[in-house]
Protein backbone atom coordinates (compact mmCIF):
# COMPACT_ATOMS: atom_id res chain seq x y z
CA UNK A 1 0.00 0.00 0.00
CA UNK A 2 1.26 3.41 -1.10
CA UNK A 3 1.80 6.30 1.70
CA UNK A 4 -0.56 8.35 0.27
CA UNK A 5 -3.30 5.37 0.18
CA UNK A 6 -2.55 4.20 4.00
CA UNK A 7 -3.48 7.61 4.88
CA UNK A 8 -6.23 7.77 3.12
CA UNK A 9 -7.20 4.68 4.86
CA UNK A 10 -5.85 6.15 7.86
CA UNK A 11 -8.11 9.28 7.97
CA UNK A 12 -11.15 7.67 6.03
CA UNK A 13 -11.14 10.91 3.49
CA UNK A 14 -12.63 13.44 5.94
CA UNK A 15 -11.61 15.23 9.53
CA UNK A 16 -14.00 14.68 12.61
CA UNK A 17 -15.98 18.38 13.68
CA UNK A 18 -18.60 19.86 16.05
CA UNK A 19 -20.90 22.57 15.27
CA UNK A 20 -18.56 25.75 15.16
CA UNK A 21 -18.94 27.94 18.87
CA UNK A 22 -19.54 31.56 18.67
CA UNK A 23 -16.45 31.79 20.86
CA UNK A 24 -14.33 30.27 19.07
CA UNK A 25 -15.38 32.05 15.96
CA UNK A 26 -14.63 35.12 18.08
CA UNK A 27 -10.84 33.50 19.12
CA UNK A 28 -10.16 33.15 15.03
CA UNK A 29 -11.17 36.08 13.99
CA UNK A 30 -9.19 38.00 16.98
CA UNK A 31 -6.24 35.70 15.48
CA UNK A 32 -7.05 37.34 11.75
CA UNK A 33 -7.61 40.75 12.95
CA UNK A 34 -4.37 41.01 14.96
CA UNK A 35 -2.06 39.82 12.18
CA UNK A 36 -4.31 42.34 10.08
CA UNK A 37 -4.00 45.20 11.95
CA UNK A 38 -0.55 45.02 13.11
CA UNK A 39 0.42 44.54 9.30
CA UNK A 40 -1.25 47.64 8.14
CA UNK A 41 0.72 49.58 10.81
CA UNK A 42 3.90 48.17 10.31
CA UNK A 43 3.71 49.19 6.56
CA UNK A 44 4.14 52.67 7.58
CA UNK A 45 7.37 51.87 8.13
CA UNK A 46 8.23 49.65 5.53
CA UNK A 47 9.49 52.33 2.95
CA UNK A 48 12.68 51.27 1.62
CA UNK A 49 14.17 48.21 -0.17
CA UNK A 50 16.40 47.44 2.97
CA UNK A 51 12.83 47.46 4.89
CA UNK A 52 11.63 45.08 2.99
CA UNK A 53 14.18 42.47 2.52
CA UNK A 54 16.04 43.17 5.97
CA UNK A 55 13.99 45.72 8.03
CA UNK A 56 16.80 47.71 7.64
CA UNK A 57 19.19 45.32 9.91
CA UNK A 58 17.93 46.96 13.08
CA UNK A 59 15.40 44.47 14.58
CA UNK A 60 16.68 44.32 18.43
CA UNK A 61 17.59 40.80 19.59
CA UNK A 62 14.44 40.46 21.59
CA UNK A 63 12.08 41.51 19.01
CA UNK A 64 13.84 39.44 16.51
CA UNK A 65 14.33 36.43 18.74
CA UNK A 66 10.74 36.69 19.43
CA UNK A 67 9.42 36.64 15.50
CA UNK A 68 11.82 33.63 14.70
CA UNK A 69 10.28 31.74 16.99
CA UNK A 70 7.14 32.95 16.01
CA UNK A 71 7.87 31.67 12.46
CA UNK A 72 9.75 28.88 13.53
CA UNK A 73 6.80 27.12 15.95
CA UNK A 74 5.03 26.36 13.07
CA UNK A 75 1.67 24.15 13.10
CA UNK A 76 3.72 21.33 13.32
CA UNK A 77 4.95 22.38 17.09
CA UNK A 78 2.03 23.65 18.14
CA UNK A 79 -1.23 20.90 16.83
CA UNK A 80 1.16 18.22 15.42
CA UNK A 81 3.92 17.42 17.92
CA UNK A 82 1.38 17.38 21.20
CA UNK A 83 -0.97 14.99 19.19
CA UNK A 84 2.13 12.43 18.40
CA UNK A 85 3.57 12.45 22.01
CA UNK A 86 -0.08 11.75 23.20
CA UNK A 87 -0.60 8.78 20.87
CA UNK A 88 2.98 7.49 20.27
CA UNK A 89 4.57 8.39 23.50
CA UNK A 90 8.26 9.43 24.56
CA UNK A 91 9.77 8.42 21.46
CA UNK A 92 7.93 11.44 20.05
CA UNK A 93 10.16 14.00 22.26
CA UNK A 94 12.53 13.53 20.05
CA UNK A 95 11.23 15.90 17.32
CA UNK A 96 10.81 18.95 20.35
CA UNK A 97 14.66 17.75 20.97
CA UNK A 98 15.73 17.85 17.55
CA UNK A 99 13.94 21.66 16.57
CA UNK A 100 15.63 22.68 19.81
CA UNK A 101 18.89 21.59 19.69
CA UNK A 102 18.90 22.59 15.81
CA UNK A 103 19.28 26.21 17.17
CA UNK A 104 22.58 25.42 19.39
CA UNK A 105 24.17 24.61 16.36
CA UNK A 106 23.29 27.29 14.58
CA UNK A 107 24.41 29.64 17.97
CA UNK A 108 27.85 27.92 17.60
CA UNK A 109 28.83 27.48 14.05
CA UNK A 110 26.44 29.97 11.59
CA UNK A 111 24.36 33.09 13.23
CA UNK A 112 26.97 35.67 13.51
CA UNK A 113 29.22 34.53 10.20
CA UNK A 114 26.29 34.74 8.18
CA UNK A 115 25.19 38.28 9.60
CA UNK A 116 28.70 39.99 9.21
CA UNK A 117 29.06 38.80 5.68
CA UNK A 118 25.68 40.43 5.07
CA UNK A 119 23.30 39.88 2.51
CA UNK A 120 19.12 40.11 1.53
CA UNK A 121 18.86 36.27 0.89
CA UNK A 122 20.66 33.04 1.08
CA UNK A 123 21.27 33.17 -2.53
CA UNK A 124 22.91 36.43 -2.21
CA UNK A 125 25.31 34.51 0.16
CA UNK A 126 26.02 31.99 -2.08
CA UNK A 127 26.41 33.95 -5.13
CA UNK A 128 29.15 36.37 -2.60
CA UNK A 129 30.70 33.30 -1.24
CA UNK A 130 31.47 31.38 -4.61
CA UNK A 131 31.30 34.28 -7.14
CA UNK A 132 28.62 32.17 -9.05
CA UNK A 133 25.50 33.27 -11.01
CA UNK A 134 25.01 29.69 -11.51
CA UNK A 135 25.19 28.69 -7.65
CA UNK A 136 22.81 31.48 -6.91
CA UNK A 137 20.09 30.41 -9.71
CA UNK A 138 20.26 26.58 -8.03
CA UNK A 139 20.27 28.40 -4.56
CA UNK A 140 16.91 30.40 -5.21
CA UNK A 141 15.06 27.19 -6.30
CA UNK A 142 15.80 25.37 -3.71
CA UNK A 143 14.81 28.01 -1.74
CA UNK A 144 11.31 28.19 -3.38
CA UNK A 145 11.50 24.71 -3.26
CA UNK A 146 11.96 24.35 0.50
CA UNK A 147 9.92 27.13 1.25
CA UNK A 148 7.08 26.12 -0.37
CA UNK A 149 7.52 22.79 0.79
CA UNK A 150 7.43 23.83 4.06
CA UNK A 151 4.23 26.07 3.70
CA UNK A 152 1.94 23.60 2.58
CA UNK A 153 1.88 22.14 6.09
CA UNK A 154 0.88 24.89 6.87
CA UNK A 155 -2.28 25.71 4.59
CA UNK A 156 -2.23 21.86 5.46
CA UNK A 157 -3.34 22.89 9.12
CA UNK A 158 -5.08 25.36 7.93
CA UNK A 159 -7.44 23.66 6.09
CA UNK A 160 -7.92 20.42 8.28
CA UNK A 161 -8.66 22.66 10.75
CA UNK A 162 -11.27 24.82 9.52
CA UNK A 163 -12.84 21.68 8.59
CA UNK A 164 -12.88 20.62 12.27
CA UNK A 165 -13.60 23.46 13.33
CA UNK A 166 -16.37 24.90 11.21
CA UNK A 167 -17.68 22.09 8.54
CA UNK A 168 -16.15 23.80 5.89
CA UNK A 169 -14.56 22.36 3.02
CA UNK A 170 -10.68 21.87 3.45
CA UNK A 171 -9.64 23.92 0.89
CA UNK A 172 -11.55 27.10 2.65
CA UNK A 173 -8.95 27.12 5.02
CA UNK A 174 -6.05 26.99 2.43
CA UNK A 175 -7.40 29.75 0.47
CA UNK A 176 -7.84 32.35 3.24
CA UNK A 177 -4.97 31.80 5.30
CA UNK A 178 -2.69 32.07 1.65
CA UNK A 179 -4.74 34.68 0.41
CA UNK A 180 -4.42 36.84 3.96
CA UNK A 181 -0.55 35.58 4.61
CA UNK A 182 0.53 36.77 0.83
CA UNK A 183 -1.17 39.78 1.09
CA UNK A 184 0.28 40.55 4.46
CA UNK A 185 3.74 39.70 3.29
CA UNK A 186 2.99 41.88 -0.09
CA UNK A 187 2.35 45.07 2.03
CA UNK A 188 5.00 45.36 4.63
CA UNK A 189 7.83 42.61 3.81
CA UNK A 190 10.10 41.86 6.08
CA UNK A 191 9.79 44.81 8.64
CA UNK A 192 6.04 44.53 8.61
CA UNK A 193 6.03 40.57 9.52
CA UNK A 194 8.88 41.22 12.01
CA UNK A 195 6.16 42.75 14.73
CA UNK A 196 3.43 40.31 13.53
CA UNK A 197 5.72 37.55 14.23
CA UNK A 198 7.09 38.98 17.27
CA UNK A 199 3.22 39.37 18.96
CA UNK A 200 2.32 35.77 17.50
CA UNK A 201 5.01 34.15 19.73
CA UNK A 202 3.42 35.14 22.96
CA UNK A 203 0.06 34.99 21.63
CA UNK A 204 0.69 31.00 20.48
CA UNK A 205 2.49 30.62 23.91
CA UNK A 206 -0.36 32.27 25.86
CA UNK A 207 -2.77 30.28 23.79
CA UNK A 208 -1.20 27.25 24.88
CA UNK A 209 0.18 27.57 28.18
CA UNK A 210 -3.69 28.61 29.59
CA UNK A 211 -5.13 25.10 28.49
CA UNK A 212 -2.28 23.17 29.63
CA UNK A 213 -2.62 24.41 33.12
CA UNK A 214 -5.78 24.52 33.23
CA UNK A 215 -6.13 20.98 32.17
CA UNK A 216 -3.13 19.58 34.00
CA UNK A 217 -4.78 20.97 37.16
CA UNK A 218 -8.08 19.72 36.30
CA UNK A 219 -6.96 16.30 35.89
CA UNK A 220 -4.93 16.41 38.86
CA UNK A 221 -7.41 18.15 41.57
CA UNK A 222 -10.74 16.73 40.20
CA UNK A 223 -10.27 13.71 37.87
CA UNK A 224 -7.49 11.78 39.52
CA UNK A 225 -7.29 8.28 37.94
CA UNK A 226 -4.94 5.21 38.11
CA UNK A 227 -2.60 4.78 35.58
CA UNK A 228 -3.17 1.72 33.91
CA UNK A 229 0.69 0.45 33.75
CA UNK A 230 -0.43 -2.67 31.23
CA UNK A 231 -1.65 -0.27 28.39
CA UNK A 232 0.94 2.42 28.90
CA UNK A 233 3.91 0.39 29.04
CA UNK A 234 4.94 0.82 25.15
CA UNK A 235 3.62 4.81 25.45
CA UNK A 236 6.61 5.25 28.22
CA UNK A 237 9.13 2.75 26.95
CA UNK A 238 11.80 4.28 24.21
CA UNK A 239 11.79 2.13 20.94
CA UNK A 240 8.55 0.66 21.93
CA UNK A 241 6.30 3.58 20.10
CA UNK A 242 8.39 3.94 17.59
CA UNK A 243 8.27 0.32 16.85
CA UNK A 244 4.54 0.73 15.78
CA UNK A 245 5.47 3.78 13.23
CA UNK A 246 8.28 2.27 11.92
CA UNK A 247 10.73 -1.09 11.76
CA UNK A 248 13.99 -0.55 13.06
CA UNK A 249 12.79 2.22 15.53
CA UNK A 250 16.17 3.07 16.90
CA UNK A 251 17.54 3.69 13.55
CA UNK A 252 13.99 5.88 12.96
CA UNK A 253 15.27 7.93 15.98
CA UNK A 254 18.75 8.70 14.67
CA UNK A 255 17.22 10.02 11.83
CA UNK A 256 14.58 11.95 13.33
CA UNK A 257 17.63 13.62 15.25
CA UNK A 258 19.50 14.28 12.24
CA UNK A 259 17.16 15.74 10.09
CA UNK A 260 15.28 17.84 13.23
CA UNK A 261 18.67 19.15 13.99
CA UNK A 262 20.30 19.87 10.78
CA UNK A 263 17.25 20.85 9.29
CA UNK A 264 16.97 23.82 11.06
CA UNK A 265 20.31 25.32 9.69
CA UNK A 266 18.69 25.13 6.27
CA UNK A 267 15.68 27.01 6.78
CA UNK A 268 15.65 29.82 4.66
CA UNK A 269 12.98 31.71 6.39
CA UNK A 270 15.15 31.20 9.53
CA UNK A 271 18.14 31.98 7.58
CA UNK A 272 17.17 35.13 6.65
CA UNK A 273 16.18 36.49 10.18
CA UNK A 274 20.10 36.43 11.28
CA UNK A 275 20.04 39.25 8.34
CA UNK A 276 17.80 41.82 10.36
CA UNK A 277 20.55 42.28 13.80
CA UNK A 278 22.50 45.06 13.80
CA UNK A 279 25.68 43.02 14.01
CA UNK A 280 27.13 39.40 14.66
CA UNK A 281 26.97 39.87 18.61
CA UNK A 282 23.23 40.62 18.46
CA UNK A 283 22.65 37.94 15.93
CA UNK A 284 23.98 35.34 18.41
CA UNK A 285 22.64 37.04 21.42
CA UNK A 286 19.51 36.46 19.32
CA UNK A 287 19.86 32.94 18.97
CA UNK A 288 20.35 32.31 23.03
CA UNK A 289 16.97 33.89 23.50
CA UNK A 290 15.49 31.68 21.20
CA UNK A 291 16.69 28.88 23.02
CA UNK A 292 14.76 29.90 26.48
CA UNK A 293 11.59 30.92 24.22
CA UNK A 294 11.16 27.53 22.17
CA UNK A 295 12.10 25.72 25.63
CA UNK A 296 9.56 27.71 27.41
CA UNK A 297 7.25 26.79 24.56
CA UNK A 298 7.40 23.21 24.03
CA UNK A 299 6.50 22.50 28.12
CA UNK A 300 2.86 23.14 27.40
CA UNK A 301 2.33 20.30 24.12
CA UNK A 302 3.73 17.95 26.66
CA UNK A 303 1.76 18.80 29.39
CA UNK A 304 -1.25 18.50 27.37
CA UNK A 305 -0.35 14.77 25.75
CA UNK A 306 0.38 13.44 28.90
CA UNK A 307 -3.32 14.51 30.04
CA UNK A 308 -5.00 13.92 27.20
CA UNK A 309 -3.05 10.00 27.46
CA UNK A 310 -4.03 9.56 31.18
CA UNK A 311 -7.62 11.22 30.88
CA UNK A 312 -8.73 10.52 27.33
CA UNK A 313 -7.22 7.52 25.69
CA UNK A 314 -9.92 6.60 23.84
CA UNK A 315 -9.70 9.52 21.66
CA UNK A 316 -6.71 7.99 19.98
CA UNK A 317 -9.37 5.56 18.04
CA UNK A 318 -11.10 8.28 16.00
CA UNK A 319 -9.56 11.52 13.66
CA UNK A 320 -6.09 12.74 12.80
CA UNK A 321 -3.45 13.24 15.77
CA UNK A 322 -3.14 16.81 14.01
CA UNK A 323 -6.52 17.97 15.54
CA UNK A 324 -6.09 16.19 19.34
CA UNK A 325 -5.59 19.22 20.77
CA UNK A 326 -8.40 21.02 18.82
CA UNK A 327 -10.63 18.14 20.72
CA UNK A 328 -8.95 17.80 23.87
CA UNK A 329 -10.55 20.54 25.99
CA UNK A 330 -14.17 20.29 25.05
CA UNK A 331 -13.46 16.08 25.97
CA UNK A 332 -12.13 17.04 29.64
CA UNK A 333 -14.15 20.11 30.58
CA UNK A 334 -17.66 20.53 29.84
CA UNK A 335 -19.74 23.63 29.07
CA UNK A 336 -18.55 26.62 28.63
CA UNK A 337 -15.19 26.26 30.22
CA UNK A 338 -14.60 23.58 27.02
CA UNK A 339 -15.75 26.01 24.97
CA UNK A 340 -13.11 28.42 25.93
CA UNK A 341 -10.04 26.34 26.33
CA UNK A 342 -10.75 24.97 22.87
CA UNK A 343 -11.59 28.74 21.56
CA UNK A 344 -7.98 29.52 23.15
CA UNK A 345 -6.28 26.75 20.96
CA UNK A 346 -7.75 27.56 17.57
CA UNK A 347 -6.85 30.99 18.26
CA UNK A 348 -3.29 29.47 18.39
CA UNK A 349 -3.40 27.58 15.90
CA UNK A 350 -4.35 30.01 13.41
CA UNK A 351 -1.85 32.38 14.74
CA UNK A 352 0.86 29.68 14.05
CA UNK A 353 -0.46 28.93 10.42
CA UNK A 354 0.11 33.10 10.18
CA UNK A 355 3.39 33.97 11.37
CA UNK A 356 5.19 30.61 9.64
CA UNK A 357 3.43 30.97 6.65
CA UNK A 358 4.52 34.96 6.74
CA UNK A 359 8.18 34.29 7.20
CA UNK A 360 8.23 31.12 4.34
CA UNK A 361 6.23 33.52 2.03
CA UNK A 362 8.82 36.41 2.65
CA UNK A 363 11.78 34.14 2.20
CA UNK A 364 10.18 32.89 -1.51
CA UNK A 365 9.08 36.88 -2.11
CA UNK A 366 12.95 37.69 -1.70
CA UNK A 367 14.57 35.05 -3.74
CA UNK A 368 12.04 35.47 -6.75
CA UNK A 369 12.67 39.29 -6.44
CA UNK A 370 16.31 39.02 -6.47
CA UNK A 371 16.49 36.38 -9.55
CA UNK A 372 13.23 37.23 -11.28
CA UNK A 373 12.13 40.32 -10.90
CA UNK A 374 13.10 43.81 -10.31
CA UNK A 375 15.13 42.93 -6.79
CA UNK A 376 13.10 46.14 -5.60
CA UNK A 377 9.88 46.62 -3.46
CA UNK A 378 7.86 46.23 -6.21
CA UNK A 379 9.73 43.00 -7.44
CA UNK A 380 9.16 41.55 -3.69
CA UNK A 381 5.64 42.54 -3.82
CA UNK A 382 5.17 40.61 -7.28
CA UNK A 383 7.18 37.70 -5.54
CA UNK A 384 4.82 37.27 -2.72
CA UNK A 385 2.05 36.79 -4.95
CA UNK A 386 3.83 34.44 -7.04
CA UNK A 387 4.75 32.57 -3.54
CA UNK A 388 1.21 32.48 -2.37
CA UNK A 389 -0.50 31.21 -5.52
CA UNK A 390 2.31 27.97 -5.78
CA UNK A 391 2.17 27.75 -2.07
CA UNK A 392 -2.30 27.65 -1.90
CA UNK A 393 -2.27 25.10 -5.16
CA UNK A 394 0.54 22.77 -3.39
CA UNK A 395 -1.64 23.29 -0.06
CA UNK A 396 -4.74 21.54 -1.86
CA UNK A 397 -2.65 18.41 -2.56
CA UNK A 398 -1.78 17.72 0.41
CA UNK A 399 -4.79 16.86 2.67
CA UNK A 400 -4.08 13.82 3.56
CA UNK A 401 -0.63 13.55 4.60
CA UNK A 402 -0.19 14.35 8.22
CA UNK A 403 1.50 17.63 9.06
CA UNK A 404 4.51 16.09 11.10
CA UNK A 405 5.39 14.42 8.13
CA UNK A 406 5.62 16.70 5.69
CA UNK A 407 7.68 18.98 8.06
CA UNK A 408 9.92 15.87 8.58
CA UNK A 409 10.32 15.63 5.07
CA UNK A 410 11.25 19.33 4.53
CA UNK A 411 13.86 19.42 7.21
CA UNK A 412 15.42 16.34 5.23
CA UNK A 413 15.31 18.31 2.37
CA UNK A 414 16.70 21.71 4.41
CA UNK A 415 19.26 19.70 6.07
CA UNK A 416 20.44 18.14 2.43
CA UNK A 417 21.19 21.02 0.97
CA UNK A 418 21.53 24.47 2.99
CA UNK A 419 23.36 22.63 5.99
CA UNK A 420 26.28 21.65 4.30
CA UNK A 421 27.09 24.69 2.10
CA UNK A 422 26.26 26.64 5.07
CA UNK A 423 28.79 24.76 7.11
CA UNK A 424 31.67 24.07 4.77
CA UNK A 425 31.28 27.66 3.07
CA UNK A 426 31.74 29.52 6.50
CA UNK A 427 34.41 27.01 7.82
CA UNK A 428 36.40 25.76 5.05
CA UNK A 429 38.13 27.27 2.88
CA UNK A 430 39.05 25.23 0.31
CA UNK A 431 34.88 24.98 -0.95
CA UNK A 432 35.24 25.27 -4.86
CA UNK A 433 32.25 26.12 -7.04
CA UNK A 434 31.77 23.01 -8.11
CA UNK A 435 31.97 21.16 -4.65
CA UNK A 436 28.76 23.22 -3.59
CA UNK A 437 26.96 22.97 -6.81
CA UNK A 438 27.23 19.65 -6.57
CA UNK A 439 26.52 18.86 -3.48
CA UNK A 440 23.34 20.72 -3.06
CA UNK A 441 22.30 19.11 -6.45
CA UNK A 442 22.79 15.65 -5.26
CA UNK A 443 22.08 16.26 -1.69
CA UNK A 444 18.33 17.36 -2.75
CA UNK A 445 17.69 15.56 -5.43
CA UNK A 446 18.46 12.04 -3.12
CA UNK A 447 16.44 13.52 -0.64
CA UNK A 448 13.97 14.49 -3.33
CA UNK A 449 13.62 10.97 -4.34
CA UNK A 450 13.26 9.17 -1.17
CA UNK A 451 10.14 11.63 -0.71
CA UNK A 452 9.06 10.74 -4.02
CA UNK A 453 9.21 7.00 -3.94
CA UNK A 454 7.39 6.96 -0.33
CA UNK A 455 4.09 8.50 -2.06
CA UNK A 456 4.22 6.07 -4.36
CA UNK A 457 5.01 2.81 -2.85
CA UNK A 458 7.80 2.25 -0.71
CA UNK A 459 9.31 -1.26 -0.06
CA UNK A 460 8.17 -3.84 2.79
CA UNK A 461 8.80 -3.54 6.49
CA UNK A 462 12.67 -3.24 6.06
CA UNK A 463 15.63 -1.05 6.85
CA UNK A 464 15.14 0.49 3.36
CA UNK A 465 11.79 1.36 4.03
CA UNK A 466 13.00 3.13 7.18
CA UNK A 467 15.53 5.14 4.79
CA UNK A 468 13.31 6.13 2.46
CA UNK A 469 10.54 7.88 4.83
CA UNK A 470 13.34 9.36 6.72
CA UNK A 471 16.29 9.90 4.65
CA UNK A 472 18.26 12.80 6.38
CA UNK A 473 20.69 10.38 7.86
CA UNK A 474 22.58 9.29 4.76
CA UNK A 475 21.31 12.10 2.35
CA UNK A 476 23.05 14.34 4.65
CA UNK A 477 26.43 12.66 5.16
CA UNK A 478 25.99 12.37 1.30
CA UNK A 479 25.51 15.78 0.34
CA UNK A 480 29.31 16.88 3.07
CA UNK A 481 30.82 13.90 1.14
CA UNK A 482 29.67 15.41 -2.18
CA UNK A 483 31.22 18.43 -1.20
CA UNK A 484 34.59 17.60 -0.23
CA UNK A 485 35.58 14.96 -2.30
CA UNK A 486 34.71 17.46 -5.36
CA UNK A 487 35.64 20.42 -3.67
CA UNK A 488 39.36 18.84 -3.70
CA UNK A 489 39.42 17.28 -7.11
CA UNK A 490 38.88 21.10 -8.20
CA UNK A 491 40.22 23.55 -6.51
CA UNK A 492 40.69 25.90 -9.86
CA UNK A 493 37.43 26.61 -9.25
CA UNK A 494 38.02 27.93 -5.51
CA UNK A 495 36.90 31.91 -5.55
CA UNK A 496 40.81 33.82 -5.91
CA UNK A 497 39.65 36.28 -3.07
CA UNK A 498 38.65 33.05 -0.88
CA UNK A 499 40.63 34.58 1.83
CA UNK A 500 39.36 38.07 1.94
CA UNK A 501 35.61 36.15 2.44
CA UNK A 502 36.37 34.52 5.46
CA UNK A 503 38.10 37.33 7.30
CA UNK A 504 34.79 38.65 6.88
CA UNK A 505 32.91 35.95 7.85
CA UNK A 506 34.61 36.06 11.02
CA UNK A 507 36.47 38.78 11.85
CA UNK A 508 34.31 40.75 14.72
CA UNK A 509 32.59 44.24 13.12
CA UNK A 510 34.82 46.31 16.09
CA UNK A 511 37.80 45.89 13.89
CA UNK A 512 35.83 47.35 11.25
CA UNK A 513 37.47 45.59 8.42
CA UNK A 514 34.28 42.87 7.75
CA UNK A 515 31.57 44.51 5.31
CA UNK A 516 28.00 43.98 4.24
CA UNK A 517 27.84 42.11 0.68
CA UNK A 518 24.82 44.63 0.19
CA UNK A 519 24.49 47.87 2.22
Amino acid sequence: MSFLQAALTKHGGAVEHRPISPITIAAILFAFATTIGIGALSMRLARTTSDFFVASRSVAPLTNASAICGEYLSVASFLGIGGLIMTYGVDMLWFPVGYTAGYVILLVFVAAPLRRFGAYTVPDFVEGRLDSATARRIASGLVVLISVAYVVAQLKGAGITFQALTGLPYWSGVCVVGVVVSANVALGGIRGITFQQAFQYWLKWLMLAIPAIVLTTHFLLDRPVPLPATSLRAWLTPGESMAQLRSHPLLSTYAVIVASSFGTMGLPHILIRFYTNPDGRAARRTTRLVLGLIAAFYIFPLLLAVVGRLAAPDMLAAGSVDTLFLRLPGRLLSGTAGEILSALVACGAFAAFLSTSSGLIASVAGAISQDVFSGDRRGFRLGACVAGVLAILAGLTVRYVDINQLVSWTFALAASSFCPLLMLGIWWRRLSLWGAISGLILGTTSAGASILISFINPPGNTWIRTLIFQPAIWTVPFAFLTMVVVSLLTPKSIPRNVGAKMLQLHLPESLGLSTNYRS
